[in-house]
């Protein structure tokens, strides 16, 4: 039997008056291999740290057996020593770290807690900033790595090859399902089923019952009618009339409480909720909006530098009109510098004179006035309030987050609004850089529905292979400085 590296008794931890993590019980054993997935905020990473001890709960014990290490995404590399044939692996530059990239800082965070076995290792989002090569990296080391892995991750890819319990955390509580993620998506979908069915089956006993009271009562109704037309000659005339009308009133006193029976019946059956409905959102453009530019981006025989650094040769393309492309390549391949070029209409590119683009990049956001969440949506969208609600609730505004000040949002919070912004807004085209960091798998999925629903062009970044496979209609590489059709 697998000993237990940790245990958690009678957990919980609150913030102000929420609760955050309510767990009666819950253990993780010497090879567990787990991937933890839930909405932002849902308190995934706090999980992490729980597990970590830097955070306390306000009741209950955290019992730990083994020693744990932990890759937290935001914080700087730790001095530590690391193993020379990782830092070459991972093509870590001899400079200063202040110079390092995302992808550099993550790669050399990588090799600094690869360096030296842990009995369990605790990973929070690690491939945010990784082509495809560091994460590769990432799954080839993990792949044989001999100990307990928890793993929060947005990349579905990473998840299915690495784990084999996924750990659900929804209103404060985690539930654990055996499986990778595709395995957990399949057993939520058999739970949907579950519930639709229950549902079905409840509001047909229900309806059932209903008809069966009502058929009791109008019984009831005929025998009062009855006895009541009977005149008070006719009663004397017949002896035993007084005895009948006894016998119709006792009667229909019976069929009645026979009716309340049902009725309690149906007070008493167990009620069952419909599951949610889920809709695919279409973004339909207005005919002013349209293009008929069969290409509506362009180049001929482009060439693009950074610097000293070539990054394309002489590369000529036509997107076409309505669809989703997407640009992969290595970290520094020259991706994002080409979407700027385009956003700027640089030298060598064409783009139709009646494409209105809207791009998402990765910064900071920064909103200049104060207005709620959804007037901020309204005024920047001709579509009707209920449409923006939906797609605002898609994307994980729900209950009060629509009358939240934009100034007073997290960077995640942030990320989405923007994401929600430019599908509802006047735009034709869309270039979207790494569209999926820092979204939870939740709105990934929201997003791919967004980009399946919407009729206008669509340019985008990722390394999300999942993702990419998903939404895209035409998939391009930069490799040896030149842009290749994949498929």
């Amino acid at each position: 039997m697998e000993k237990i590296c940790l245990e958690f008794e009678n957990i919980e931890l609150s913030f102000l008056d929420r609760v955050v993590l309510n767990i009666p019980r819950l253990a993780v054993h010497q090879f567990d291999r787990i991937g933890i997935v839930g909405k932002n905020g849902a308190g995934k990473s706090t999980l992490l740290k729980l597990i970590n001890g830097q955070i306390k709960p306000g009741k209950g014990h955290v019992k730990r057996f083994a020693d744990f290490a932990y890759f937290d995404q935001l914080t700087l590399p730790a001095d530590s020593e690391i193993d020379y044939e990782l830092m070459g692996k991972l093509t870590i530059p001899q400079t200063n770290i202040e110079h390092f990239s995302g992808g550099e800082l993550t790669r050399m965070k990588l090799a600094q807690i690869f360096s030296t076995y842990h009995e369990g290792l605790l990973i929070d989002e690690p491939t945010t900033h990784l082509d495809e090569e560091g994460i590769k990296f990432f799954i080839d080391e993990l792949t044989y790595y001999y100990g307990a892995l928890i793993l929060v991750s947005h990349d579905r890819y990473v998840m299915d090859r690495l784990v084999t319990k996924i750990w659900e955390v929804e209103d404060g509580c985690v539930t654990e399902y055996t499986g990778n993620y595709s395995d957990y998506v399949e057993q939520k979908k058999l739970e949907k089923r579950q519930q639709q069915e229950a549902y079905e089956k409840y509001v047909k006993e229900k309806s059932r019952l209903m008809k069966a009271a009502e058929k009791k009562m109008k019984k009831a109704d005929k025998i009062n009618q009855a006895s009541g037309q009977m005149s008070k000659k006719e009663a004397k005339a017949k002896p035993n009339t007084m005895f009948a009308t006894k016998e119709k009133g006792s009667s229909q006193k019976s069929v009645q409480r026979a009716a309340k029976a049902i009725e309690q019946r149906v007070e008493q059956l167990e009620e069952a909720e419909a599951p949610k409905e889920e809709q695919m959102i279409r973004f339909h453009q207005s005919n002013t909006l349209k293009l008929h530019n069969k290409f509506p981006i362009m180049a001929d025989r482009l060439a693009l530098r950074a610097g000293n650094k070539n990054l394309l040769k002489e590369s000529s393309f036509q997107f076409p009109l309505g669809e989703t492309i997407a640009i992969t390549g290595k970290n520094g391949s020259g991706k994002t510098t080409l979407l700027h070029h385009i956003l700027q209409r640089g030298k060598g590119i064409t783009i139709s004179p009646k494409a209105v683009i809207g791009s998402y990049e990765q910064m900071d956001y920064q909103f200049e006035k104060d207005e709620t969440v959804l007037d901020y949506m309204k005024s920047r969208s001709d579509y009707k309030e209920s449409k923006v609600r939906g797609v605002l609730n898609a994307m994980n505004f729900t209950g009060n987050d629509i009358k939240k000040n934009v100034c007073d949002l997290s960077g995640g919070e942030a990320i989405r609004l923007i994401l929600c912004q430019l599908f509802l807004g006047r735009y034709n085209v869309l270039v979207l850089d790494e569209p999926t960091n820092f979204l939870d798998v939740f709105c990934i999925e929201a997003l791919e529905s967004f980009l399946n629903g919407y009729e206008g062009t669509i340019l985008l970044v990722s390394h999300d292979r999942t993702f990419i496979n998903r939404v895209a209609d035409r998939i391009y590489s930069i490799e040896g400085q030149t842009l290749i059709l994949k498929n």
